[in-house]
C-alpha cells in the first residue's frame, strides 16, 4: 500500500496494461507515465486519463523535476526486452537500448522511490556486455572473438575451421561473461539500500490463457 503523499510513476509506460494492474492493486492508475513515443503516451492517455503524461526520452527526464518534490512509493519499469529475448533470435543488439535499465539506477539515487518493480524477459538476468561480432566467410558462422581463439594455435571458425574470418561492425552478447552487467546493476541497487529480489513468473500459473514467462524483480 501506498503511504500519505506517495506517487507512482510508470516510466516505460505503453499503452497503459501495466499501469492498469497497477490501479486494480492500489484503486488508482499511475501518477505520472512517461514514454518517447506519442503514439505509446496517446493509448496510455485515453486508457488512463487521470495520470499525467510526459512524452520523453527517459533519459533527459529530471526525476526531481518530474515528481515535483513528491515522493515516489513506487517506480515501475518495463524497460525494451527486444535485445534480450529469445524471440529476437541472431539478429545484432543495440547498445543503447540494453543500456535503458540503467535509467532505473539514476531514479534510485535522485528520488529514492520506496518500492522499485521492474518486468522483463528472463534473459534480462543474462545481461551482460557486447563485443563486435565475428563471420565466417566459408559457413557463414557468426561469433565472438574468444570463440574463434579458444583452444586453437591460430584464429579460425570453431564450426568449419576456415580461417576466412572477418570482424563485423554487429555487437552481440559476449558469451563468456552472461549476466556480469545485470549482477553489477542489481549491486548499484544493493549500495543504494535496497533490498532485491526476483523471479520468474508464468502467465498460465496466474488464470491467464498463455504460457508468457517474464522475469519480476521487486527492490
Amino acid at each position: 500500500m501506498l503511504r500519505r503523499g506517495e506517487i507512482v510513476v510508470d516510466s516505460f509506460a505503453g499503452g497503459g496494461g501495466a499501469s492498469l494492474g497497477i490501479a486494480q492493486a492500489l484503486g488508482f492508475a499511475p501518477t505520472l507515465a512517461i514514454n518517447h513515443d506519442a503514439d505509446a503516451i496517446a493509448m496510455h492517455a485515453a486508457n488512463h486519463p487521470d495520470t499525467r503524461h510526459m512524452t520523453e526520452d527517459v533519459w533527459a527526464v529530471d526525476p526531481r523535476a518530474a515528481t515535483k518534490g513528491r515522493k515516489v512509493g513506487l517506480l515501475w519499469a518495463s524497460p525494451d526486452c527486444r535485445h534480450f529475448s529469445r524471440a529476437k533470435g541472431g539478429k545484432p543488439v543495440e547498445k543503447k537500448i540494453r543500456s535503458l535499465a540503467w535509467v532505473v539506477i539514476k531514479w534510485a539515487a535522485e528520488v529514492s522511490p520506496r518500492v522499485i518493480m521492474l518486468e522483463n524477459v528472463r534473459e534480462f538476468a543474462e545481461w551482460g556486455p557486447i563485443v563486435p561480432a565475428w563471420r565466417c566467410g566459408a559457413c557463414k558462422w557468426r561469433g565472438t572473438d574468444g570463440q574463434a581463439s579458444l583452444v586453437r594455435k591460430r584464429k579460425c571458425c570453431p564450426r568449419c575451421n576456415s580461417v576466412r574470418l572477418k570482424e563485423t561492425d554487429e555487437q552481440i552478447p559476449d558469451p563468456q561473461r552472461k549476466g556480469l552487467t545485470f549482477r553489477r546493476w542489481v549491486g548499484r541497487l544493493k549500495a543504494l539500500g535496497y533490498v532485491v529480489e526476483w523471479k520468474n513468473l508464468n502467465a498460465a500459473d496466474f488464470g491467464a490463457p498463455t504460457h508468457r514467462r517474464r522475469l519480476f524483480l521487486i527492490a
